[in-house]
């Protein structure tokens, strides 16, 4: 059975792009949420192997729906992937529990890596 992924930003491009190579890899992808609130739900909803999530989203942002995914489900396997390359966001999402942070503009090779990695762990 493929790992379902749930991918999750507010720009649609980059939601597409995230698809596009994903499915490049024969990887299944369950949702698709453009903040976090609706990144909850989602997961809630679809109980997705893996959750790929952007930082800087309206509504919720990414390192709440971090927080709170985590506290609910200690076993979801999270990688942040953001624009926000500082130090601070990676390691305070690494402290959340986050299996992997990828900063965006990021080779498809990085992305895939880190979920499979995520996956294995």
């Amino acid at each position: 059975m493929k790992s379902g992924i749930l991918i999750v930003d507010d720009l649609y491009f980059v939601r597409l792009a995230i698809r596009e190579i994903l499915e490049k890899e024969n990887m299944h992808i369950v949702g698709e949420a453009e903040n976090g609130l609706h990144a909850l739900q989602l997961f809630e909803e679809k109980k997705p192997d893996i959750v790929l999530l952007d930082i800087t989203m309206p509504l919720m942002d990414g390192l709440t729906a971090l927080k709170m995914l985590k506290s609910k489900y200690p076993g979801a396997k999270v990688v942040m992937c953001s624009a926000l390359g500082q130090q601070k966001y990676i390691i305070k999402a690494i402290q959340l529990g986050a299996s992997d942070f990828v900063v965006k503009p990021f080779k498809p090779e990085r992305l895939i890596n880190s979920i499979k990695k995520a996956l294995e762990a």
